[in-house]
């Protein structure tokens, strides 16, 4: 941003990038992790409406918490170890990665409302703009940008 006083242009500082909002939290995988991750997820939320001064509507807001969800609940049930959730942010996107000790990559069934579970990478894949599964040296890493304030997702 650029000030104009009496003809003279002033730099303010305000003009730099800033960077995004960026939190992680580890789990064991002990009961109440989801639920653990979930608020995580919500706090996170609430840091990018103040920081950011993102518009979250309750449509995106639910989306990010299912996100989160489906994510952590498949490093919890499909690895043997810890796993990470990392939010980061700005005022038109959140991506939620969720890194695993599983090098196992998910498997993507095709849909199928008869099937009794294995629907969360389904849903992950409705709810955001894009989805990505990549080994990591310690295991894999699950990443999905999800747009906010009313967008729709792939």
């Amino acid at each position: 941003m650029i000030d104009h006083l009496d003809g003279a242009v002033i730099p303010t500082g305000f003009d730099v990038p800033v960077e995004p909002l960026r939190r992680a939290a580890h789990y064991t995988g002990e009961q109440g992790c989801i639920a653990e991750a979930r608020s995580f997820a919500a706090l996170f939320l609430d840091q990018l409406r103040t920081e950011w001064c993102a518009s979250i509507d309750d449509r995106a807001d639910g989306a990010v918490q299912l996100v989160v969800s489906e994510l952590v609940t498949n490093a919890d049930r499909h690895s043997n170890g810890p796993y990470i959730l990392e939010l980061v942010g700005t005022d038109t996107a959140v991506t939620v990665s969720v890194y695993d000790s599983s090098s196992a990559l998910p498997r993507i069934f095709p849909r199928n409302p008869e099937r009794v579970g294995r629907h969360g990478l389904e849903i992950v894949h409705a709810l955001a703009e894009q989805v990505s599964v990549e080994r990591v040296p310690v295991g894999k890493r699950v990443r999905a940008v999800l747009p906010l304030a009313g967008a729709t997702g792939g």
